[in-house]
């Protein structure tokens, strides 16, 4: 059998993220080699070293540009992502894109275009969708293990507060809030399942600016699926929470109950029988290999990734009208007859 040529990567970025990206990457040798590129060449120097890269760039452009390299991840903050895939589609590179991954909708409809012109793969990176405890979901939902669903429950509570300095603390670099930069992957998750959210309003409870980390933190939404089912979401970066993570979501039906780790820790599953426990697996926990093996895959299929643009602009399309609906006035009671 002939060898594959293995992927030629260059992370746009150096910070964070990348770092995670990287450490999971180290297992996937044989398909992904990766590059590092930063705007301060020193950064892009010692990623390169600690996790055994092949090269590095002083600046984004000159690796976009060089012709050796197949795909970028743009892991930058979000209002840099635009000119970035842009960029990249247009020198012919297959493009991974952190989740959020642009900020309007009119954005996601000029990176289609680009990407439909350059035909290259786009993945949005929303490494929720590939962990073990999503998959599991799906599996369970589609086999019928709680009958009809009736209500969805979604809690994903800490304390984990960012400091003055952290980007995320600036709206204009972050694209908006906390929910807005890491609530939409919990959105997914909700929208994921099998059935489709296709009804949605958010709740903002009042906003505390004091200390460092100064967004707002908190969001409630409520949505309707297309089996009628109803559901919530309970997002919070600023109230402390069990082991500070812990927490529990549930899926009910007429024939049985799931709960769950938000986490992937663990399913417990009730309903036809003795209760069940269902591990979904700690080796890939996040979903990273799992989705960088679809990016793989897409580019050497010529094919959609699962989390392909339109997808993502599902899950974008709820957002904004979440927030539309929390931003409008609550409706004036209705007085006592």
């Amino acid at each position: 059998m002939a060898s594959v040529t293995p992927l030629r990567l260059a992370f746009l970025g150096c910070g964070f993220i990348t770092r995670v990206h990287s450490g999971h990457l180290r297992s996937l040798r044989a398909d992904v080699i990766p590059f590092y590129a930063s705007r301060e060449r020193a950064k892009a120097d010692d990623y390169c070293r600690r996790f055994n890269g092949r090269g590095s760039y002083g600046d984004y452009d000159t690796a976009i540009d060089d012709p050796s390299i197949d795909a970028v991840v743009i892991a930058v903050p979000p209002r840099f992502h635009l000119d970035l895939a842009l960029r990249a589609l247009a020198a012919g590179k297959h493009v991974l894109v952190e989740k959020p991954a642009f900020l309007t909708m009119a954005d996601y409809e000029r990176v289609r275009t680009a990407r439909d012109r350059a035909q290259r793969v786009v993945l949005v990176g929303e490494n929720d969708h590939y962990k073990p405890l999503a998959v599991r979901l799906r599996e369970l939902v589609a086999d019928g293990v709680i009958g009809e669903m009736v209500f969805a429950h979604f809690m994903t509570l800490a304390r984990k507060l960012k400091t003055a300095d952290d980007w995320r603390n600036d709206e204009t670099m972050a694209g908006g809030d906390a929910f807005f930069e890491e609530g939409i992957h919990w959105l997914h998750l909700a929208g994921s399942l099998g059935p489709r959210i296709i009804d949605i309003r958010g709740y903002r409870p009042s906003v505390s600016r004091t200390g460092p980390d100064t967004r707002a933190k908190s969001m409630m939404v409520a949505f309707r699926y297309n089996n009628d089912a109803v559901g919530t979401l309970y997002y919070s970066r600023e109230i402390p929470s069990l082991l500070r993570g812990l927490r529990i979501s549930k899926l009910l039906g007429r024939a049985g109950v799931i709960s769950f780790e938000s986490n992937g820790l663990f399913i417990l599953v009730r309903g036809g029988g003795l209760p069940r426990l269902v591990i979904p697996g700690f080796r890939d926990m996040r979903g990273y290999r799992a989705m960088y093996r679809d990016f793989v895959r897409a580019i050497r299929d010529n094919r959609m990734p699962q989390m392909s643009l339109e997808r993502a602009m599902e899950d974008h399309q709820l957002m904004e009208q979440a927030y539309s609906s929390a931003a409008q006035p609550a409706p004036a009671s209705v007085p006592a007859q």
